[in-house]
């Protein structure tokens, strides 16, 4: 599978795809086609392929009930193997460890546009239908009823573009997980900064002479100033001063972060996964989550900033909801903090436990 950049954590933290060094068992992965698939903005696929990784089995209860599925979602430009490395998978999904893959039923997708599903650069470039956020979770949720046979999630999650999608679970379908911990995300439209940048990033690639409507021969060189737009957006402030102190070691830098960057990253999906936000709108449903949800952000986070107040405005409208931010401190990672499971995996044990049917 190709190196995949990383909107939302930046290579630095979660790149390379090799297993957590530790007794976490190897996934199991697989494809699934949906077919005549809809998507919210009235286009259509007549195959749609969602490829999933899964660890450990499905166990249902006397009425076929399945009590131990966990859904996790990634991040803007990622795929499923985002959590199968050390600082996650190493501290959730082993022995003992609080998504023990021996009791819990452990199911990571690649979303819509990413990794080894459908995507734009699969041969529709700009014809690729344009999906959101909301087809994504529907996918999701048709890949596991359909294909997987998993009727009851015990926990939904996910980080950065999944904690949003967590959040959309969450008002879409309020029955049908006991749990949601939606980890580096705003219950709010994107706006703002948010925003901002990723207008750049659009209008940096559709507007350059190079894209030719989608039908490049050549990734256009709009493509530059959109990975650097993505590096700007990784970390905290602290951890970027120790690795760029100068002039010169800034620009050595990014300058490599880019050029690595640039072998592999195609301008149709990237474009497709900035703009997958725009039907992101969970506000008014936010009274319709039932089920128990636990919201974690990171102080140092650029893009979803604390002092903006939103989370802890819009958590008062969810019924069981609580949130939670991790002060800045040497272990967190700006918005990267999302995949540090080390910070955060005690509250998810709480919840769990408060969750427990």
């Amino acid at each position: 599978m190709p190196k995949q950049y990383c909107l939302l954590a930046i290579l630095a933290a979660c790149g390379g795809t090799a297993i957590a060094q530790s007794s976490t068992p190897a996934p199991a992965q697989a494809d699934y086609v949906l077919k005549n698939f809809s998507f919210t903005s009235d286009e259509s696929l007549p195959e749609l392929k969602i490829h999933y990784r899964t660890l450990g089995k499905p166990q249902r209860d006397a009425q076929g009930v399945v009590r131990n599925a966990v859904l996790i979602s990634h991040g803007t430009g990622l795929d499923g193997t985002q959590f199968l490395q050390p600082q996650f998978a190493g501290e959730l999904f082993g022995p003992g460890q609080p998504l023990d893959a021996r009791r819990y039923y452990i199911i990571l997708t690649d979303g819509i546009g990413h990794g080894q599903s459908s995507r734009p650069s699969d041969g529709l470039h700009a014809r690729f239908p344009r999906y959101g956020y909301r087809d994504t979770v529907e996918a999701q949720y048709r890949l596991l009823t359909e294909g997987l046979g998993v009727n009851h999630l015990r926990l939904v999650m996910g980080t950065s573009m999944g904690g949003m999608q967590a959040w959309v679970w969450g008002a879409r379908h309020p029955d049908f997980m006991d749990a949601l911990m939606p980890l580096a995300s705003l219950p709010t439209q994107i706006s703002g900064r948010n925003r901002a940048f990723r207008r750049v990033i659009i209008d940096a690639i559709r507007n350059d002479p190079e894209w030719h409507g989608g039908e490049y021969t050549a990734e256009p060189s709009s493509l530059r100033i959109a990975v650097e737009m993505l590096f700007l957006q990784s970390q905290n402030p602290i951890i970027r001063q120790k690795a760029m102190p100068t002039l010169k070691e800034s620009d050595a830098v990014l300058d490599r972060y880019v050029a690595d960057q640039l072998k592999t990253t195609d301008a149709s999906n990237l474009l497709y996964q900035i703009e997958a936000s725009w039907d992101y709108d969970p506000g008014p449903g936010l009274g319709e989550i039932r089920a128990p949800l636990l919201a974690i952000n990171s102080a140092d986070d650029l893009i979803n900033p604390p002092e903006l107040g939103i989370l802890e405005r819009e958590i008062k409208r969810v019924a069981r909801g609580r949130a939670i931010v991790i002060p800045l401190s040497p272990e967190t990672h700006g918005h990267q903090s999302h995949t540090y499971a080390a910070l955060w995996k005690n509250d998810l044990l709480e919840l769990l436990a408060a969750s427990a049917n």
